[in-house]
């Protein structure tokens, strides 16, 4: 997968509210992997693991997906 790819389906995600949806429901990377194929964008389940936080991919005792907030290796908010 190459970064760009990685951006641009970010930006489809800022701007696309089922795909936000999609990914508040991914239980884990290799579900954002199919998600993001789905909308045509190959992004491998690596990347997303290094891509987003470590404490997105816990995700949280209250219920919230894993990828409710993505951020880029630098913590930046995504979506």
């Amino acid at each position: 997968m190459s970064e760009e790819q990685f951006k641009t389906f970010l930006e489809k995600v800022k701007g696309d509210t089922m795909l936000q949806e999609k990914l508040k429901a991914a239980a884990d990377a290799e579900v954002v992997v199919s998600i993001a194929k789905e909308a045509g964008f190959m992004i491998s389940a690596d990347d997303v693991r290094t891509k987003i936080s470590d404490k997105e991919l816990e995700g949280t005792a209250a219920g919230r997906s894993t990828y409710d907030c993505c951020t880029d290796e630098h913590h930046q908010t995504l979506c």
